[in-house]
């Protein structure tokens, strides 16, 4: 008896464990309050759509009167060619509005997480989806959104939160038009892009201020009026509502980056351009070869050996025509290498310089032709002096 009296008053020691507990348990509080909540939004949305089923008939009288407005109608199919034939299909902006009257649907996007790839780019996984509340039926779409922004000299990562959502926001609308239109019956669409297509026959604006805001529209895409006559076959005051039709879709396509110009109008397709350093190596050696070019050409006219591909030495200037020269007949032409041009002694960069006396002679540079010809030496760089040596280059001339 005595021994269990003492055994109940001892002290027990506090377990290593019991800490780690509380602080998990007050921890995931939060989470598990969050994820109740949630869990409690979803769970009513579903059942108010049971309770309040939607009414195709008046849903789609509804989506019929949204496209006779035309200002949706202008916005509501896109157009792209492949493999010779014309694609056409709502856009992002209808597949929203058919969303919105057929009711009782969920859409949207968002991001799962983010990561870095093998090369060290950073990237988000992003999910579009949309949900039938009604039929508890689902669609969704994953996909890799890099943080990187391709340009003209290459590409660079993002930093900014901004750009970051933009960039996802851009590339998720697409599957999220995809998604609606995969939870919409077909018809219910077909119906309304004919809907919108009688409402753009009607009101097509035909008027002068019409046409010329169409124009203007296309020009901001490096679209002219001569290309758009060349493609109608008529003068663009006098073009058909049919055709203001066509050309709408055209630009909507254009707009949503579903098309290139050059795949609509007869307008050259650009070559593929080398991406990164090369791009900037490329662009410095065509304005030094550009530069020495016009300044051999104001010398005299050179020729080229078709065998050897050597350019021949400009030829002494003309005596005058009462006592023409003659070259003497023993004396060789001479001829330099049509890779290897004069060099200026008063250019820098030049030579094999170390980065830092490249980046001196940036510095000094007082024109871009100078600060090109700094970039063009700086080829035997290692990738990373060269990639240093590049940006302080689009600093000091941005343009």
């Amino acid at each position: 008896m005595n021994d269990q009296t003492s055994t109940s008053q001892t002290d027990l020691v506090e377990s290593p464990f019991a800490g780690g507990q509380r602080s998990l348990t007050q921890a995931s509080a939060g989470a598990m309050q969050n994820q109740s909540r949630e869990l409690a939004e979803t769970q009513t949305k579903y059942l108010m759509a049971q309770r309040f089923p939607r009414d195709v008939v008046a849903n789609m009288d509804r989506i019929l009167n949204a496209f006779t407005r035309p200002t949706l109608a202008e916005k509501a199919q896109y157009q792209f060619a492949r493999g010779g034939n014309a694609i056409v299909g709502p856009s992002i902006r209808a597949a929203e509005a058919i969303a919105q009257q057929w009711g009782n649907m969920e859409q949207g996007f968002r991001e799962v997480q983010r990561g870095i790839d093998a090369k060290g780019i950073p990237f988000s996984e992003v999910e579009a989806y949309c949900v039938d509340l009604e039929t508890r039926s689902s669609k969704r779409l994953q996909f890799i959104v890099p943080h990187w922004r391709d340009t003209k000299l290459g590409g660079y990562k993002l930093k900014d939160e901004r750009d970051i959502y933009e960039l996802m926001a851009n590339q998720a609308q697409r599957r999220v038009r995809a998604c609606i239109l995969a939870m919409v019956p077909g018809d219910v669409s077909e119906a309304a892009m004919a809907q919108a297509e009688v409402t753009l026959k009607a009101k097509a604006d035909t008027s002068p201020d019409g046409i010329q805001k169409l124009l203007d529209a296309f020009a901001d895409l490096g679209v002219t009026k001569e290309n758009i006559e060349k493609r109608i076959q008529r003068r663009a005051d006098v073009i058909q509502p049919a055709q203001i039709v066509s050309l709408k879709r055209i630009y909507a396509s254009l707009r949503d980056d579903m098309s290139e110009p050059a795949d609509w109008f007869d307008i050259p397709k650009e070559a593929p351009k080398a991406e990164g350093l090369e791009a900037v190596r490329a662009a410095a050696a065509a304005k030094r070869a550009g530069g020495k070019g016009g300044a051999e050409a104001g010398k005299g006219a050179t020729g080229a050996d078709p065998d050897t591909g050597e350019v021949q030495a400009p030829a002494a200037p003309a005596a005058p025509a009462a006592a023409p020269a003659k070259a003497p007949a023993a004396a060789p032409k001479a001829k330099t290498p049509a890779a290897a041009p004069k060099a200026d002694p008063s250019a820098p960069g030049l030579l094999d310089k170390p980065l830092d006396q490249l980046l001196s002679d940036l510095a000094s540079a007082t024109s871009q032709e100078t600060a090109d010809l700094v970039i063009d030496s700086g080829r035997h760089l290692s990738e990373p002096d060269y990639k240093t040596l590049v940006a302080s280059y689009r600093a000091s001339f941005p343009n």
